[in-house]
């Protein structure tokens, strides 16, 4: 008699639709229904922006409630998750773009100071190892909010210190490090991102990521000019490192400061879930995103997943609401087959409003090829 078989739910969310978590339940409750025999495990992932902490939170790690303050200095509700001695820290939680009151963009003013209130907070609660995930930030101050949270001062000509945000930057003439907390330095600190931009240039941090921030021609070069000053201060060592300009600068102050250590999200994501046991007993792995399209192959949540699987000789299939991939370029990633909410459901809108119930569909197309011997990529 046949095992029966094990599901790992593993996908990222469906931005503007469905949290991953919700999109697993969903694949799972479809699963079931033409397969009750069927074990399904729900292990949401993300690879570093929004979305990284409900990860864990889904996995039982214990979430820290806290109240700081947002891009723009209005206070947020935000939450971090913690197990044991290490902390998981998501930017876009507390100063990322969805935390602008009445979603205003402010990129000359937007600060990452909340971000270092909730990283002094996890260390004031023991930890000694902090993932930081780096996506979605509303500011471009180089990782200078979060470190004068810490007690660093950025100072200007007369000795005061320079006002948050990216622009303020300008005025900078010296960095004080001499308030940071001893236990700063005995913390291992790593970034969990997906993109590896340098600080300053045409592929930097204002260039790449100001617009959507906000940011018009002269903000980008009042903006790249202070950034410029910044790692003079900082570091100019570390502005040209992969990953200085990911989260508007955040990467850099991190790297230059913290003695932080890049990698991708997704990694350090699974390697916290533990993911390689949970492949061990897998049937199938199923994962995906809201649209996959070639973003998707190059460090994102979707491709991460399937590369751990592949290494465990699991077969991957891959849900998405749009699909924009080739049957051949999905196979030569690695999928075994790809399903998309559009072949469902044509009209865009009512895929994302409906994306529940269409993905117990999904669940259930996927449930008629267990164990595994779903068809080739459409």
């Amino acid at each position: 008699m046949n095992a029966a078989p094990v599901v790992v739910l593993a996908p990222d969310k469906f931005k503007g639709s469905l949290p991953a978590p919700g999109v697993a339940a969903a694949l799972a409750a479809g699963i079931g229904r033409v397969r009750p025999d069927a074990r399904t495990e729900i292990v949401p992932v993300a690879d570093g922006g929004d979305g990284t902490v409900a990860a864990f939170l889904s996995a039982g790690w214990s979430p820290v409630p806290i109240t700081a303050p947002g891009p723009t200095g209005r206070p947020v509700a935000a939450v971090y998750a913690m197990r044991d001695t290490t902390a998981v820290l998501e930017l876009a939680d507390v100063a990322g773009l969805a935390r602008l009151p009445d979603g205003r963009p402010d990129p000359l003013g937007a600060s990452t100071f909340g971000l270092g209130v909730l990283i002094a907070d996890a260390l004031d609660r023991g930890v000694s190892r902090i993932v930081l995930g780096l996506g979605g930030s509303a500011s471009s101050d180089g990782g200078a909010g979060l470190l004068t949270a810490l007690g660093a001062r950025v100072l200007d000509a007369s000795g005061q210190s320079v006002g948050r945000g990216g622009a303020a930057l300008r005025d900078a003439v010296r960095l004080d490090l001499s308030g940071l907390p001893s236990r700063v330095a005995a913390t291992e600190f790593v970034l969990a991102c997906d993109v590896d931009n340098p600080l300053l240039g045409p592929t930097g941090a204002v260039a790449v990521y100001g617009p959507q921030k906000g940011a018009g021609q002269r903000d980008q070069e009042i903006l790249e000019a202070a950034l410029s000053n910044w790692a003079r201060l900082a570091g100019t060592g570390h502005a040209d490192l992969p990953g200085a300009g990911a989260a508007g600068g955040t990467g850099f102050g991190a790297l230059a400061v913290l003695g932080a250590r890049v990698r991708s999200g997704i990694e350090e994501v699974l390697e916290l879930l533990d993911f390689r046991t949970r492949l061990a007993r897998a049937t199938l792995v199923v994962t995906g995103e809201g649209a996959m399209d070639e973003q998707t192959l190059h460090g994102k949540a979707p491709m991460g997943v399937c590369e751990a699987a592949a290494r465990a000789d699991v077969p991957v299939v891959a849900v998405a609401g749009r699909l924009a991939l080739s049957a051949d370029r999905l196979r030569a990633a690695g999928f075994r087959a790809a399903y998309a909410l559009t072949d469902l459901e044509p009209d865009p809108d009512r895929c994302m409003a409906e994306a529940a119930p269409l993905l117990e569909r999904v669940g259930a197309r996927i449930a008629t090829d267990l164990p595994g011997t779903a068809p080739g990529p459409r």
